[in-house]
Formats: C-alpha cells, structure tokens, sequence
C-alpha cells in the first residue's frame, strides 16, 4: 500500500503535514477527514515505493492484457469497468494487484496513462505513452491494439532470439568450464617436470605464461580480483540505473560494434512506427513527437527528436535535423523528406518502421547463427593453446633424451 504525503490543516486552523498509507488518494483524504484533518495537498510520497514492490510480468501477459482491454472499450464498456473486469479475469497475482490499484487511482481522477506510469515494471514506456496520445486524441482502443500487437511481436522476436541463443550460450558455458578446470587442475602437474627446462632456460615461452597464469589462479589473490570484478560490475550497473548512467549506456548501446546498428534500427523502427500511428489518428505533429522520442527507448535518439521538434516548431522541416543527427539511415531520411512534400508522413512512417524490422531481424538471425561458429572457433582455439603448450616442452625433452 503506497504513502501519501499531505498538508493539511487541523479543526483548530493550525498547518501540519506528513504521510498516510492508502489504497488511494480519496480514501487517505477519507482517512484524514475521519482524522479531524483538512487536506490542503495531497500527493505519493515516494512513488518508487509502489514500483519496487511490484515484480515484472511477461510481455506475452501484457499483450493479452492490452488486447482484451482494446476488445472491451471497443465494445462500449467503460474505462473503469473494463479495468474491473480485467481485474477479475487476472491469472497473475501482480497483474491483478496492479490492475485494481489502477482503478482506484483512474477512479479519484488520475488519468490512465499516469496511473501505469507509476508502475514500470508492468506497463512499457510505449504501453504508457500510447496510452496517453490514445487518451488525448480519442482513440484509446486502437492505440492499446497497437501496443497489444507490437509488444507480442517484441515477444516473438524475443523468443526466437533466445532459442538460437541456447546452443551457443550452453556451448559457452560448457566450453569456459573445460578450459577454466583444465588451466586450474590439470595444468599445474606438468609444473615440476618442466623444471630442468626452465633451469636451463629451454622452456617455450608460451608455456612458461600458461604454467605462471594457472598458479596466479591458484593463489588468493586471484579470488580478491574476483571479488574486485564482482563489485565493479555491480557499481556499474548501480550507475547505469542513473539519469547520468542511462544517457551513457544508450550511447554505447549504439557504438557496439555488429550488435550497436541492430539496437540502432530498432529504435528508429520504433519511433517511426509510433509517430506514424499518432499522426494518421489526427494527434498534432509536435505532441506526436514529443510522445515518440520517449517510445524511441534511447535517450541519446530521443534527445536528438527533442532537437528536430525544436527546428519544426521554427518552421524547418523534420527530415533535415534528423539528418544532422547522425542516428538515422540516410534512406529513412530520404523517405521522410518525399513524405512531408507528399502530405502522407504517417503512412510513410509505418512502411518504414515495417520495413527496418523486417531487415533488422534478418540481420539479428544471421548474427545469432554467426555466433555458434565463431563460439567454436574461439573454445577451439583456447583448447589448442593450452595443448600446444605443454606438447612444446614434452617434444623437447623427448628430443633432447634421444
């Protein structure tokens, strides 16, 4: 149950203030009325209370959430009874839960869009910001079936990413321990009978630095540096959750190398495929852009559409900042600049989105089976290192003995 922080003034006039624990916001302005407390202001104390104890829920539920939603408003039912009934029909206990704070905070005046927004770990950002054009241009039911479709094609994709990752994540995995228990055990017995060839300076150099690498394994130290990998990855991550952080980590997403222009596509995909949807239902060009940059999900994309919308409301076109930018190809470029003379951005917009994902998932499927080969290449060649160093030194000693 979230907290709410309030001002409130007391039946002998005095100003106080503090927090409440409530459903909802009418029920703690019921809960300080039964108080002998008049509220002034009322608000969510901590609005990350209700996020960080709401676990995910999986987009293949989100989509059927969303797709029935759009059924029943499509239907005539209203908002909150649909919100009452996807309630009931609920099989997750976090999607239940959430749906029914969502209509209480709907029900006290809050817009729907706000009220998902409070809970990220459920609703996507496309989720909340399709939800909010759809509310505000009247087409919330078209807007959920297009977030219905787009998140169970984000969880196909998904999927079948994941499935041609298994073998060569399993063949990772089982290839690092073989290597890793083969450096650590079996290398260091060749230790003692390698010596005479180190004490006469005979001993390869290549198994002189496997023979000091499996000690430096075998020594604390290794664990503190362990240790010290441990606690630099989780800062980073820790970092990577700040503002300051999600800004860094999206530029990245961009500059890595074979897997950044994937990342790259498919946020212009989706801005494109979200501005074409707000703008052929009649939302005006700068609100669409403003809703599509956050649907982008890359700050440094949306941050460059900031710009763009900022040259348009000047009066210049949308095609040219977003060639200055840099981040979108130059044939997506081309095709918007032909649209905005033509009058059919929007529709133009959602071919384009069509077709950079279905090029975008060629060229993910083709890295993915990439990977598997290059996977064995790699495990082969560590394995053939370790090999031909102790070999080296044997082949020695068997010649200098005969």
């Amino acid at each position: 149950m979230p907290d709410f922080s309030y001002k409130a003034r007391t039946s002998a006039g005095e100003m106080t203030n503090g927090t409440i624990s409530a459903a909802s916001e009418r029920e703690a302005a019921r809960l300080l009325t039964g108080q002998a407390l008049f509220p002034l202001a009322l608000s969510l104390a901590d609005p990350t209370s209700i996020k960080k104890s709401r676990r995910r829920v999986k987009g293949q539920i989100m989509a059927t959430c969303y797709g029935q939603m759009a059924s029943l408003l499509r239907s005539g039912v209203p908002l909150l009874r649909s919100l009452v009934v996807l309630q009931e029909q609920a099989s997750n206990t976090t999607l239940k839960h959430v749906l029914g704070e969502v209509h209480d905070q709907v029900q006290d005046g809050i817009t729907l869009s706000d009220a998902m927004k409070r809970y990220p770990k459920v609703f996507s950002e496309i989720a909340i910001n399709m939800a909010n054009a759809g509310a505000e241009g009247g087409f919330l039911e078209d807007a959920l079936e297009r977030v219905a479709t787009f998140t169970e094609q984000q969880e196909d994709l998904k999927s079948e990413t994941m499935g041609q990752l298994a073998y060569p994540l399993f063949l990772a995995t089982i290839g690092s321990l073989i290597v890793g228990a083969l450096v650590v055990f079996f290398v260091p017995k060749f230790g003692t009978m390698f010596d005479s060839l180190r004490e006469r300076g005979e001993l390869p150099i290549v198994t002189d630095y496997l023979l000091a690498f499996s000690e430096g394994l075998r020594t604390p130290w290794a664990l503190f540096g362990l240790l010290a990998v441990v606690m630099g990855l989780t800062t980073l991550i820790q970092y990577f959750k700040s503002e300051q952080g999600m800004f860094l980590r999206d530029r990245l997403k961009l500059r890595v190398p074979l897997v950044g222009p994937i990342f790259q596509s498919f946020a212009v995909a989706r801005f494109c495929r979200v501005l074409g949807t707000l703008l052929g239902n009649g939302v005006p060009i700068l609100k669409s852009l403003d809703i599509s940059s956050d649907a982008a999900g890359n700050r440094i994309l949306a941050r460059a559409i900031d710009e763009a919308t900022e040259n348009i409301t000047s009066g210049a076109s949308l095609s040219q900042p977003l060639s200055e930018s840099g981040y979108f190809p130059g044939t997506v470029v081309e095709m918007i600049a032909v649209a905005e003379e033509s009058n059919a951005l929007d529709s133009v917009l959602v071919e384009i989105a069509d077709g950079l994902e279905q090029r975008t998932t060629r060229k993910l499927n083709l890295a993915v089976r990439l990977l598997e080969p290059l996977l064995l290449m790699v495990l082969a060649g560590a394995v053939l290192f370790v090999v031909v160093a102790l070999l080296m030194p044997v082949i020695k000693m068997s010649s200098t003995i005969g």
